[in-house]
């Protein structure tokens, strides 16, 4: 089997020592850059299967390095694992608005740490593969290049917003609550408030203008996309 291989980008030598050192201990390939200008240089050159990116990097952060990763279509599947000392909520809710698939919070576990990289790998094998297109009425998605348009109309949408309109799309007609579109959406339990999603859905119902209305809100249950009838 072919070895997985792992980006970490962190600039304290000692935590980069320390992570690197586990995950080739479990049997993964690793590289190591100290700021994220530098990851996207190796990333032009080689390819990964999962990044494990510092917050506080110097010149340009981790939230900025996550948002040009997840804009590169050539780079946007590629899982990433924040790793910080900072855990507000706010800076979790916005590490996975940028599409971050999990979030890690010093002091850690180095144990826990790969055990919860083998969980996003695992399930990256575990995806199906993408539908081409996806449309509904006046809603089109071009699923591999990320692209949305309304009537013809191209709307631009943040990588976690795309990701919940093609959910809920694909899934027209079922009932999909909170705590469901938190796993499915952001990959994680429902610990972050459900605000996130209701803040998600004003947002888009907003930029898909007329046909955002078939966002329909289920009361105490969740959200559903209602297929255009006309």
């Amino acid at each position: 089997m072919l070895q997985k291989s792992i980006l970490i980008i962190e600039d304290d030598p000692n935590i980069a020592k320390l992570v690197k050192y586990n995950f080739e201990k479990a049997g993964y390939r690793t590289a190591v850059t100290i700021t994220g200008e530098a990851a996207l240089e190796f990333l032009a050159r080689e390819t990964v299967d999962l990044i494990i990116l510092d917050i506080m990097l110097p010149k340009m952060d981790g939230f900025e390095t996550c948002r040009r990763l997840k804009d590169d279509s050539r780079l946007s599947a590629i899982p990433v694992m924040m790793l910080t000392a900072r855990g507000e909520e706010v800076d979790r809710v916005v590490g996975f608005e940028l599409g971050a698939d999990d979030y890690v919070v010093k002091p850690f576990s180095p144990r826990e740490l790969v055990l919860r990289a083998k969980t996003i790998l695992r399930r990256g094998q575990m995806k199906q593969k993408p539908m081409e297109n996806l449309r509904s009425g006046d809603i089109e998605i071009d699923v591999p290049r990320h692209r949305v348009s309304v009537k013809g109309k191209e709307i631009v949408l943040t990588p976690m917003e795309f990701k919940l309109l093609v959910i809920l799309l694909e899934r027209h007609g079922r009932v999909q609550s909170r705590e469901q579109l938190l796993n499915d959406v952001w990959n994680i339990e429902a610990d972050i408030t459900t605000r996130t999603v209701d803040t998600h859905i004003k947002r888009l119902r907003q930029k898909l203008g007329k046909a955002g209305d078939s966002l329909s809100t289920i009361r105490g249950l969740g959200y559903r996309f209602d297929e255009d009838e006309d």
